[in-house]
């Protein structure tokens, strides 16, 4: 007979910021917070999430993108939100990190939160965010065609009442860096072809004599700024690969921890150095004198999460003769 189990697997979706703030606090050495020590704690869990970025680990976040190519069009903006993309000016005619769609039924007042439906929701993100006119909307998922875990007037925007038939753009919110592009040719069709481009440094691409020219685009130059990123391709697509598409993949920020009740965007293996190390960062502030060893454990928890995680490939090991003089 087997034994009792609860047959629940949903701890790392229901362990919320307040409980990561609590157990790290208890590693400290402090039971009981409350006020500035929880705001304090919310903060460095924040930094910590950062750290992880510059550490290049957070690969759960990566995504998968296409951009249909325009003729004469080099430079893509992948903004952070799209509140921070210019609504004039030369910035505000490149493509976002969107595709557009169209809104199937009027939405009539600014405070309705479902019944919000697309006509169509192919290459739309699982999450993330739409605009609709000057309209920011955030979802967490579909139910067939419609958004569901709707927030109304995101990012600063105001909500507004929009028609049926309005354009909706979809973006992806916190885009962090452009990891592999390709040209893709045929993509709806049962031929597609795939052909990768090169990620170039600025030295290279400055180096191109004339950066206007037209072809087959082979190599891509990104640059990383505070509001987006921008990516340039070289050659400029000409009228023969106009039809084309750029499949990307992406990586994104880690989501900020935001409000006690949510749960993290970190997958459940790395749950132990996360909490390890927010109890490591607290440590400077409330208890120095514990700061060494809990980096140590930190490190040690963070090595056995990367070890872990991701899927190892098969490897295949080839002799190697040798054939002495004779």
């Amino acid at each position: 007979m087997p034994n009792t189990t609860s047959n629940s697997y949903t701890f790392g979706k229901t362990f919320t910021i307040a409980d990561i703030i609590e157990e790290a606090f208890e590693r400290v050495g402090f039971p009981n917070v409350s006020g500035y020590q929880l705001k304090a704690a919310r903060r460095s869990l924040n930094i910590l999430f950062q750290e992880w970025g510059n550490r290049g680990l957070h690969y759960w976040e990566v995504g998968t993108l296409n951009l249909t190519l325009t003729q004469g069009e080099k430079e893509f903006n992948f903004y952070r939100y799209p509140s921070d993309m210019p609504t004039t000016g030369a910035a505000a005619l490149q493509k976002s990190n969107g595709l557009n769609t169209t809104l199937d039924g009027a939405i009539a007042t600014t405070s309705i939160t479902s019944g919000i439906t697309m006509d169509s929701i192919t290459g739309m993100n699982n999450q993330g965010t739409i605009r609709i006119g000057t309209e920011d909307i955030t979802y967490v998922g579909f139910s067939g065609l419609e958004l569901t875990g709707v927030t109304r007037g995101a990012h600063s925007t105001t909500a507004a009442t929009h028609s049926d038939g309005a354009t909706v753009t979809n973006y992806v919110p916190g885009f962090s860096d452009i990891e592999q592009c390709s040209l893709r040719t045929n993509m709806a069709g049962n031929t597609q072809s795939d052909a990768a481009l090169g990620k170039v440094d600025r030295s290279t691409y400055s180096g191109y004599a004339n950066k206007e020219a037209e072809g087959t685009p082979s190599n891509y130059w990104v640059q990383r700024f505070v509001d987006r990123v921008t990516m340039t391709i070289y050659p400029t697509p000409d009228a023969s690969n106009a039809a084309k598409n750029l499949h990307i993949f992406f990586v994104k920020r880690i989501q900020d921890a935001g409000t006690y009740s949510n749960a993290t965007d970190v997958p459940y293996r790395f749950i132990p150095p996360m909490v390890a190390g927010l109890a490591y960062y607290l440590s400077q502030k409330f208890r120095m004198e514990k700061t060494q060893p809990f980096k140590l454990l930190y490190e040690d928890e963070l090595a056995r999460a990367l070890q872990e995680d991701g899927s190892a490939a098969s490897t295949y090991i080839t002799p190697k003769a040798y054939y002495p003089n004779i």
